[in-house]
């Protein structure tokens, strides 16, 4: 479907198969368009090119980005349908499961953000929202310049238990 030796940037073509998608109102006003880590999956480019689909949809008008939850289609002031658990926090719940089951033990230190970026195919804002969640709830502490740790398990959120 994309000609990646034609005169057109396969990125101009992608945002262009979106496109058709808003119009045809397969993604309709206020909700998620495709994440960078699905364009990358769905058609095999890399971050830049899937953060050039944003950017050129943004251009013409038909999307904008919130930092840190994605890209939707429409006006920025529009609402935005309900969205499924935000990345972050299914990253997160993933890495808590992971401490619950003993996988990662109290005082050892979680995966490095770049370990979970390449795990989870995302951005290291992602990664770090995750991990901050995680502070939050008290399943793991941060030791600066050192790494992040596990808690002890009388830290944990209740519903650890």
């Amino acid at each position: 479907m994309l000609d990646r030796d034609g005169p057109i940037p396969v990125y101009k073509q992608i945002a262009e198969v979106i496109r058709e998608r808003i119009t045809n109102g397969d993604i309709t006003p206020g909700e998620a368009m495709p994440s960078e880590t699905e364009l990358e999956s769905e058609y095999g480019i890399a971050r830049a090119t899937a953060r050039r689909v944003a950017r050129e949809l943004r251009e013409q008008g038909l999307v904008y980005t919130v930092q840190g939850e994605g890209t939707f289609v429409g006006e920025p002031d529009m609402p935005r349908a309900p969205r499924k658990t935000p990345l972050y926090q299914q990253i997160a719940d993933g890495v808590a499961e992971r401490i619950r089951r003993g996988e990662f033990r109290p005082n050892r230190a979680i995966p490095s953000e770049k370990m979970l970026m390449e795990q989870y195919g995302v951005a290291k804002v992602t990664i770090r929202n995750a991990v901050a969640f995680l502070r939050d709830q008290g399943w793991v502490f941060t030791v600066p310049h050192r790494g992040t740790y596990v808690s002890q398990p009388e830290e944990w959120p209740d519903s650890a238990e």
